[in-house]
């Protein structure tokens, strides 16, 4: 019996029997100005990251590799897998405030909770990432043994090109529903900060 492994790398943009599929991220920041909220949104309009998918800027991006690895096996008439592993590399451009000491108390809320809120949409995107590189190694773990491996390569490559696609759809649409309840989302989370930070002026 020999042993075969080949790796095959594929990029997604914003992306086995055991199931262990990795996400290794990086972060990296720009810049942005103003002291008012209008300014900021200039900002983040005129120096986010350009995503390609849509031809526009954005507060924050994720740029993901999916890594596949896949070890066969061979003997005489057969070949199957022996194991398949599928690992997603990610860097995380995020926005970083420079204004913050001469810009009033409000201001710096709403940057607080806007921040985070813009980091928790990018870490979610992560997880959609992941969540299709366990799929893509499951599917792969399972398929049966067949003649050539060259037979069994062509089904994993083809089983991974249908989860991209759909990697890609699921991407897109959380992003259609994050931007349809925006302002709701950053109203509750303002509401909430404010309820937290009376309640530390106001222990008893």
């Amino acid at each position: 019996m020999k042993r075969i492994t080949l790796t095959l790398i594929l990029l997604a943009v914003g992306t086995v029997p055991t199931a262990s599929a990795d996400v290794s991220r990086s972060y990296s920041y720009f810049s942005i100005g103003g002291e008012t909220l209008s300014e900021i949104e200039e900002q983040l309009r005129s120096r986010g990251p350009h995503v390609q998918s849509t031809g526009q800027r954005h507060p924050g991006a994720t740029r993901m590799e999916f890594k596949t690895k896949i070890t066969y096996e061979e003997d005489d008439r057969r070949c199957r897998i022996a194991g398949a592993n599928v690992s997603v590399k990610a860097q995380v451009f995020l926005p970083r405030w420079r204004n913050r000491k001469t810009a009033g108390p409000e201001t710096a809320l709403v940057w607080d909770t806007l921040s985070k809120d813009i980091k928790r949409h990018e870490d979610s995107h992560l997880g959609i990432a992941k969540r299709y590189a366990r799929k893509i190694e499951n599917e792969i773990g399972k398929l049966t043994p067949r003649a050539s491996c060259e037979t069994v390569q062509a089904r994993a490559e083809k089983i991974t090109q249908k989860n991209l696609e759909q990697h890609d759809a699921a991407q897109a649409r959380f992003d259609r529903i994050e931007s349809g309840n925006f302002e709701w989302r950053l109203m509750r989370l303002l509401h909430y900060r404010l309820e937290q930070l009376e309640k530390g002026r106001n222990p008893g």
